[in-house]
């Protein structure tokens, strides 16, 4: 055993040694960090795997630095090294217990946003264990300064320094490379940082946001005013006016926004084995006084959701690559509508049964303008509760009531499901609906979590009735993007009962549901061609608000007079006549595919130039951050200090409001609450 001892101890008191020693110690403090103090949901052997060795590669990067310098200050190095990264978890660990988030640059930059940001006291957020990080630096420190350690004025070969440099890099390419196949576009989407660190690691994270934030800050800082000269020609050129008979018809109703995970349009009507996967949505669908519309397209792109709460919200696209609302939500200036209608009274909620930073929201939300937002941390949890990405859409929507009832009205309250989101997945107790069978596994399945949400929607369509908001509500639905991918080509055809799927096909199933409904609304089905970045414009005009001064790329989906040119982010396009795709050009009615004569192809490039320009002006909006050079008349600017989501805040909030208007749904009808008027057949809660 002495033996064992003397030559454990021998090896280091070698520089090497050392280096081995101060790598393992900062790796045991790292992991022992992932699992104590953050909750970045590693499943599987796989993930577990990546989350143990993941603070590997950088290590030996970093504290391989050291090894090509002699002495003292070899040793030197490494501990200000060690110290360094030390203090980066300990600021991540304070940070995110507060957000449930990493520090990003973006924010350490931001004039007072940290502080902001980290509202309660240090004394409030700090625990005594989070010091365990500088644990080992102390221990190393000690032991060389009692010489039970010495220092080793040997040199270390250099090309050994090179060796684990190079070593260094090859297993952070493995390591991306398993990381990739397993959670595809982890660094093109980005949407996440917990995702990011539990595949890469905290170090690769820093790495990645400080390129981000560089690429960020070299166009901001290029941008100026004069920018927007071309934004503000194009849109004066293209903007559609309201419509007289519907202008300001919602004017001082409650606005619900109910955004249907994954849902795409064929599901209207749609029946298997002679049921009909959505009989609520239908019928709401073809309600007399509700407005749906048949053509109307999902826009987004790498973003998905992310990207059709950015169209919805701002009437701004999302990016070619990666997500907005990560990237540029939280530092970017915005003028979206939780903004426009609280300045006009209005209190505006977003519910999510997900954690708050998933797609930034907690940030993004901020600068969009939201007063309340309502997460993951404001509702029960229990493993039965969830599935996939949060809370079930009926336990959803039913804790979602307990604070409907608080708001101040009007409000504008967005609501956010879940569990319609791939891979489709529901516990056997809650599957009431038959799968298709086409024989994709992944496909079929698509329509019992569609009948899920559909039983989920129509139990809160019953609330809202029972406690008459539906009287003073819009209610607006509206699917985010695709369900099934263009890569499931052999079962869409079946679907679809069709012998083969053209990529005209494939354009017309990008279809998702609209639907705005109101009592005393002229309904029906409307035929117009639009998508995403149109909802805005249209809401805004029915609620009364002009926006003729605004930075908004849509068009009033109601007006009589309205380009129907819908966008792809890709650049491909549909309109009633011609539907563009790939540079294939089909005949939108027939679908058949059509070689444009002199006086098409006029057509075609005149609306192809239309689409390129609007595509890449938004971009200018949103990499630029144009829209802090340009304040809207009657508008005031977001201060994203004014919000905090923490649960303490949001229900002390409510409390204040409550004191001060009384407007609520609880005191118009005199209760102490309403959820015994919320009935759901929801297994769970019984």
């Amino acid at each position: 055993m002495s033996s064992h001892i003397k030559n454990t101890r021998k090896f280091f008191n070698t520089k090497f040694g050392f280096f081995v020693l101060i790598v393992a110690l900062f790796w045991l403090k790292t992991y022992i960090s992932y699992r104590i103090d953050f909750t970045l949901g590693a499943k599987g052997g796989l993930q577990q795997f990546l989350l143990v060795v993941n603070p590997i590669p950088a290590a030996l990067l970093i504290f391989g630095i050291a090894l090509y310098f002699r002495g003292k200050i070899a040793y030197w190095l490494m501990l200000i090294i060690d110290l360094i990264e030390s203090i980066w978890i300990f600021a991540n660990v304070l940070y995110y217990r507060e957000f449930s988030d990493f520090l990003s640059f973006g924010i350490i930059k931001g004039s007072g946003t940290v502080q902001n940001n980290l509202g309660k006291s240090l004394a409030e957020i700090l625990h005594p264990l989070d010091f365990f990080v500088f644990a080992d630096i102390i221990i190393l420190i000690l032991l060389l300064l009692f010489k039970v350690i010495k220092v080793d004025y040997t040199p270390f070969k250099k090309k050994n320094a090179l060796a684990i440099t190079v070593l260094s890099f090859v297993l952070m390419f493995a390591e991306f490379g398993i990381s990739n196949a397993d959670r595809s576009g982890l660094l093109t989407r980005t949407f996440d940082n917990n995702y990011i660190v539990k595949y890469l690691g905290l170090n690769e994270y820093a790495a990645f946001n400080a390129y981000q934030t560089h690429k960020e800050s070299q166009t901001r800082a290029k941008a100026k005013a004069s920018d927007l000269d071309d934004v503000f020609s194009f849109l004066k050129k293209n903007r559609s006016k309201a419509n007289i008979e519907y202008y300001g018809k919602a004017k001082g109703k409650n606005v619900f926004i109910i955004h249907l995970e994954s849902f795409q349009q064929f599901l209207i009507d749609y029946k298997v084995d002679g049921k009909e996967v959505t009989p609520n949505l239908n019928k709401f669908y073809h309600n007399q006084n509700t407005i749906s519309f048949d053509n109307f397209y999902h826009q987004v792109a790498q973003g998905k959701t992310s990207d059709a709460e950015m169209m919805l919200e701002n009437s701004l696209f999302g990016l070619p690559e990666g997500s907005a609302m990560v990237t540029y939500g939280t530092q970017n200036t915005y003028q979206a509508a939780p903004a426009i209608l609280a300045q006009r009274g209005y209190s505006t909620a977003a519910f999510h049964g997900d954690v708050p930073s998933f797609w930034n929201r907690d940030n993004a939300y901020k600068s969009w303008g939201y007063q309340y937002f309502f997460d993951s941390n404001y509702y029960t949890e229990k493993p039965s509760y969830s599935v996939g990405y949060g809370l079930k859409d009926k336990i959803f929507f039913k804790d979602a009531a307990k604070y409907i009832q608080q708001l101040p009205q009007p409000f504008y309250a967005k609501l956010i499901t879940l569990t319609n989101h791939y891979p489709y997945e529901l516990d056997k107790q809650n599957v009431s609906f038959p799968a298709t069978k086409t024989g994709d596994n992944t496909v079929d399945p698509y329509v019992q979590t569609a009948h899920y949400l559909d039983q989920a929607f129509g139990e809160f369509l019953n609330y809202l009735t029972k406690t008459g908001l539906i009287k003073n509500s819009m209610i607006v639905l509206y699917g985010d993007h695709y369900g099934i991918s263009n890569n499931h080509r052999p079962a869409i055809a079946q679907l679809l009962h069709k012998q083969t799927i053209t990529s005209y096909d494939l354009a017309q199933f990008q279809k998702v549901p609209f639907m705005i409904h109101m009592q005393g609304l002229k309904g029906g089905i409307n035929h117009t061609y639009g998508g995403e970045i149109d909802v805005l414009p249209t809401l805004l005009h029915l609620l009364g608000v002009k926006d003729d001064n605004t930075v908004q790329f849509g068009n009033d989906l109601l007006s009589k007079k309205r380009n129907q040119i819908v966008a792809f982010r890709n650049g491909d396009f549909v309109s009633p006549k011609y539907t563009v795709v790939s540079g294939t050009v089909y005949n939108t009615k027939t679908g058949a595919v059509i070689t444009p004569n002199a006086k098409q192809q006029a057509q075609i490039k005149k609306m192809q130039n239309h689409v390129t320009t609007e595509l890449s002006l938004s971009d200018k909006v949103v990499l630029g951050d144009l829209l802090r050079f340009y304040t809207p008349k009657g508008f005031t600017k977001v201060n994203k200090k004014e919000y905090s989501y923490k649960y303490a805040d949001g229900m002390k909030l409510l409390k204040e409001m409550d004191k001060k208007k009384k407007t609520d749904l609880l005191n118009k009808l005199h209760k102490k609450d309403t959820l015994n008027l919320y009935k759901t057949d929801a297994p769970e809660l019984k």
